[in-house]
C-alpha cells in the first residue's frame, strides 16, 4: 500500500503555492469518512458520512492549512510564526513550527482555551501568552504585529490556510465518487466554510462533479453570522467556535448562499446532545464538532430540511481528546470493587 504523503504532495498541483516550495508535512489529511448508517437512518438520508478531521497529526483540520501556510513562510524566509487561538490554530501551529524549526508565538484569551489544546501548543515549544481579551482582541493584536516580511501570521486570514483546508473538499468527493449533497459543519471564525466551498468549486469546475448545498452551524452564544451583528463577549461550551466576530464572516454568508445553504444557530444542549450521541456509535469529537450534527438534526426535527435520497457529510473538526474536561465534570468517577474473580464475574453476568 502506498503511504499517505500529506496534502501539499497529494494536491500540490491543485494548491497555489511556490512549486520549489519544501513541505513541511507531518502527513496531514487522508482522514477516513466515516459511514454512520444508524443517524441515515435516523435523519431520513439515504447516506451519511463523517469527516473525521481529528485524526490529523494534532487532532484537528487546522493541520491542512497549517502544513500549506508554515511551507510558504519558510520558503519565503520567515523565522516566525505568530497566531491568535482559542485552542486548534495554536497546537497545530506550534507543531508545524517545531517540524520547520522556527519560532511560535500564540496568543489566547485568558481562561478559555481547553486544557488539551493548551498543551499541545506548550509541549511543542511555542511561546504562549494570555491576554486579558477575547479571542477578536488577539486576532487583532496579532494582525498588526506580523507585517514583517520575517513573521508570518498563521491564522484563517492567511490565504495559504485556505489553501490547504480546502483539500478536504477534494478528499470527500475522491471517496465518494461525487460531491455530497449536503455539507454540514461548524462556523467559528469561518476559515473552514470558506475553504471547502473553494475547493468543492474548484472540483466541479475541474471534474464536472456536483456542488453542494452547506448548512453552517453555530452556537447561540456565538452566533454573529445569524444575529447579524458582532457578538463582543461571546459564550459558549463550544470551545472552538467561541468568536464573535468571524475574520471570513462575509465569506461564509457568500459560501452558504451561493451553495443554497445556510448558516444557523444550535444551543450548548443541542451540541452536547449531539457529541453524545456521536460518541454512542463510536466516534467521540470535541463538541465544537458537534454542531454540524446538533443543526442538521434540528432542522430535520422542525421540518426545514429533509433528506429523503440525499447523500450528508459532517465536517467533524476535533477530537475529543481536545476537551476531555467537558467529559470528565459531567460524569462521576468509575467505582472501585475488589480485585476477585467472583466480582468480575457478577459484572460480566449483568
Amino acid at each position: 500500500m502506498k503511504a499517505w504523503p500529506g496534502v501539499v504532495v497529494q494536491y500540490g498541483d491543485l494548491l497555489d503555492l511556490p512549486h520549489e516550495a519544501r513541505p513541511v508535512t507531518l502527513l496531514e489529511g487522508g482522514t477516513p469518512l466515516v459511514p454512520v448508517p444508524g443517524l441515515a437512518r435516523e435523519l431520513g438520508a439515504r447516506g451519511v458520512w463523517i469527516k473525521f478531521e481529528g485524526l490529523n497529526p494534532t487532532g484537528s483540520f487546522k493541520d491542512r492549512g497549517m502544513t500549506v501556510a508554515m511551507t510558504e513562510a519558510v520558503h519565503r524566509g520567515a523565522g516566525t510564526v505568530i497566531c491568535a487561538s482559542t485552542g486548534n490554530t495554536a497546537a497545530s501551529a506550534a507543531a508545524y513550527a517545531a517540524r520547520a524549526n522556527v519560532r511560535c508565538l500564540v496568543l489566547i484569551p485568558r481562561g478559555k482555551v481547553a486544557a488539551g489544546k493548551l498543551a499541545g501548543a506548550m509541549v511543542h515549544g511555542a511561546r504562549v501568552v494570555q491576554i486579558e481579551g477575547s479571542f477578536d482582541e488577539a486576532l487583532s493584536l496579532v494582525r498588526e504585529v506580523s507585517d514583517r516580511k520575517t513573521v508570518a501570521l498563521v491564522n484563517s486570514l492567511n490565504p495559504f490556510r485556505i489553501e490547504g483546508q480546502k483539500t478536504g473538499a477534494f478528499e470527500i468527493c475522491d471517496v465518494l465518487g461525487a460531491a455530497p449533497d449536503w455539507i454540514a459543519l461548524p462556523v467559528g471564525n469561518a476559515g473552514n466554510i470558506t475553504a471547502l466551498w473553494m475547493g468543492f468549486k474548484q472540483y466541479h469546475e475541474l471534474k464536472g462533479f456536483g456542488l453542494p448545498r452547506i448548512l453552517g452551524v453555530q452556537a447561540e452564544g456565538a452566533a454573529p453570522l445569524v444575529d447579524g451583528v458582532p457578538v463582543d463577549c461571546p459564550e459558549t461550551i463550544a470551545t472552538a467556535i467561541r468568536i464573535g466576530k468571524p475574520a471570513r464572516g462575509q465569506q461564509a454568508l457568500e459560501a452558504a448562499r451561493e451553495s443554497g445553504g445556510k448558516i444557523i444557530a444550535v444551543s450548548d444542549n443541542d451540541i452536547l446532545e449531539a457529541q453524545r450521541h456521536l460518541a454512542s456509535q463510536g466516534v467521540w469529537v470535541e463538541p465544537a464538532s458537534a454542531a454540524g450534527v446538533a443543526g442538521a438534526t434540528l432542522e430535520v426535527r422542525t421540518g426545514h430540511l429533509d433528506l429523503s435520497g440525499k447523500r450528508l457529510v459532517f465536517i467533524c473538526t476535533g477530537h475529543g481528546l481536545k476537551d476531555p474536561n467537558i467529559v470528565t465534570e459531567r460524569y462521576s468517577m468509575p467505582e472501585t470493587i475488589p480485585a476477585r474473580r467472583s466480582v468480575i464475574e457478577g459484572l460480566v453476568e449483568i
